[in-house]
Protein backbone atom coordinates (compact mmCIF):
# COMPACT_ATOMS: atom_id res chain seq x y z
CA UNK A 1 0.00 0.00 0.00
CA UNK A 2 1.20 3.62 -0.32
CA UNK A 3 2.28 5.40 2.19
CA UNK A 4 2.84 9.70 1.89
CA UNK A 5 6.48 9.53 3.06
CA UNK A 6 6.43 12.93 3.50
CA UNK A 7 3.63 12.98 6.48
CA UNK A 8 5.29 9.96 8.11
CA UNK A 9 8.22 12.14 8.33
CA UNK A 10 6.55 15.34 9.14
CA UNK A 11 4.86 13.40 12.02
CA UNK A 12 8.26 11.53 12.89
CA UNK A 13 9.94 15.06 13.24
CA UNK A 14 6.87 16.82 15.15
CA UNK A 15 7.78 14.53 18.07
CA UNK A 16 11.38 14.86 17.75
CA UNK A 17 11.34 11.20 17.63
CA UNK A 18 14.11 8.75 15.86
CA UNK A 19 12.54 5.90 13.58
CA UNK A 20 12.97 3.68 16.25
CA UNK A 21 11.15 5.17 18.64
CA UNK A 22 8.09 5.46 16.31
CA UNK A 23 8.76 2.02 15.06
CA UNK A 24 8.16 1.38 18.90
CA UNK A 25 5.29 3.37 19.15
CA UNK A 26 3.33 1.84 16.60
CA UNK A 27 4.13 -1.53 17.55
CA UNK A 28 6.49 -2.22 14.37
CA UNK A 29 9.62 -2.78 13.29
CA UNK A 30 12.35 -0.55 12.79
CA UNK A 31 12.65 -2.01 8.78
CA UNK A 32 8.94 -1.09 8.90
CA UNK A 33 9.51 2.16 9.16
CA UNK A 34 12.35 2.80 6.87
CA UNK A 35 11.08 1.44 4.17
CA UNK A 36 7.96 3.51 4.43
CA UNK A 37 9.68 6.35 4.85
CA UNK A 38 12.30 5.51 1.48
CA UNK A 39 9.98 3.74 -0.42
CA UNK A 40 6.17 4.39 0.62
CA UNK A 41 5.50 0.99 1.03
CA UNK A 42 3.77 -0.37 4.10
CA UNK A 43 0.82 -2.97 5.34
CA UNK A 44 -2.71 -2.08 6.14
CA UNK A 45 -1.49 -2.77 9.72
CA UNK A 46 1.38 -0.39 9.33
CA UNK A 47 -1.15 2.14 7.83
CA UNK A 48 -3.57 2.10 10.92
CA UNK A 49 -0.59 2.26 13.50
CA UNK A 50 0.58 5.10 11.58
CA UNK A 51 -2.72 6.24 12.02
CA UNK A 52 -3.41 6.19 15.20
CA UNK A 53 0.04 7.47 16.57
CA UNK A 54 0.46 10.59 14.26
CA UNK A 55 -3.13 11.13 14.86
CA UNK A 56 -4.09 11.40 11.15
CA UNK A 57 -6.95 10.10 9.03
CA UNK A 58 -6.28 7.41 6.79
CA UNK A 59 -7.43 8.95 3.83
CA UNK A 60 -3.85 11.61 4.65
CA UNK A 61 -1.77 8.78 4.90
CA UNK A 62 -2.55 6.32 2.00
CA UNK A 63 -1.95 7.69 -1.70
CA UNK A 64 -3.35 6.28 -4.71
CA UNK A 65 -0.83 4.93 -7.83
CA UNK A 66 -0.76 8.62 -9.11
CA UNK A 67 0.41 9.47 -5.73
CA UNK A 68 -2.58 11.45 -4.95
CA UNK A 69 -3.74 11.68 -1.53
CA UNK A 70 -6.71 8.65 -2.04
CA UNK A 71 -10.18 9.58 -1.01
CA UNK A 72 -12.26 6.58 -0.09
CA UNK A 73 -15.16 5.96 -2.96
CA UNK A 74 -18.81 7.42 -2.20
CA UNK A 75 -21.64 4.80 -1.48
CA UNK A 76 -22.56 4.78 -5.75
CA UNK A 77 -19.06 3.42 -6.44
CA UNK A 78 -18.72 0.77 -4.65
CA UNK A 79 -22.71 0.16 -3.90
CA UNK A 80 -22.11 -2.33 -7.62
CA UNK A 81 -19.42 -4.04 -6.07
CA UNK A 82 -20.92 -5.43 -3.00
CA UNK A 83 -23.02 -8.02 -2.65
CA UNK A 84 -26.99 -7.00 -2.19
CA UNK A 85 -28.22 -7.11 1.68
CA UNK A 86 -30.89 -9.57 1.11
CA UNK A 87 -28.52 -12.58 -0.34
CA UNK A 88 -26.87 -12.00 3.55
CA UNK A 89 -29.99 -13.46 4.60
CA UNK A 90 -30.95 -15.88 2.49
CA UNK A 91 -29.30 -18.96 4.22
CA UNK A 92 -31.57 -17.90 7.49
CA UNK A 93 -34.67 -17.30 5.65
CA UNK A 94 -34.70 -20.79 3.96
CA UNK A 95 -33.69 -22.34 7.39
CA UNK A 96 -37.05 -20.41 9.08
CA UNK A 97 -39.01 -21.57 5.75
CA UNK A 98 -38.04 -25.44 6.03
CA UNK A 99 -38.53 -24.87 10.12
CA UNK A 100 -41.91 -23.85 9.45
CA UNK A 101 -42.11 -26.95 7.09
CA UNK A 102 -41.24 -29.67 9.52
CA UNK A 103 -42.98 -27.98 12.25
CA UNK A 104 -46.45 -27.85 10.29
CA UNK A 105 -45.42 -31.72 9.17
CA UNK A 106 -44.95 -32.61 13.00
CA UNK A 107 -48.05 -31.03 14.07
CA UNK A 108 -50.22 -32.90 11.81
CA UNK A 109 -48.54 -36.41 12.13
CA UNK A 110 -48.86 -35.80 15.81
CA UNK A 111 -52.64 -34.87 16.04
CA UNK A 112 -54.02 -37.70 13.39
CA UNK A 113 -53.03 -40.40 16.23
Amino acid sequence: MRINQDKVIACRSQWDWTQQQLADACGVSLRTIQRVERDGIGSKDTVQALCAVCQLAREELVEDADNNVRSEPSTEETNHTQRPTWLDALPLLVALVVGMFIGVALTLFITQR
